[in-house]
């Protein structure tokens, strides 16, 4: 089956380390990242699909980032 998740959070390294450890699991980008800016917060927030083919058969007791 093949699954998808969506990366959020502040552009900073924590983000990347997220990002990181993803990709270190297997995941693959998908698509551009994303960057819009939160004015209440005053700083820049990221966004980065993610996709990754796994076996078996989609449920919805997957829980994605222990993929």
């Amino acid at each position: 089956m093949k699954l998808y998740r969506y990366l959020t959070g502040p552009d900073d390294q924590a983000f990347c380390k997220r990002v990181s450890a993803a990709l270190n699991k297997g995941w693959q980008l998908q698509g551009s990242p994303t960057l819009t800016f939160d004015p209440v917060k005053g700083r820049v927030i990221c966004g980065q699909a993610i996709i990754k083919e796994v076996e078996g058969e989609w449920h919805e007791e997957v829980v994605l980032s222990e993929q």
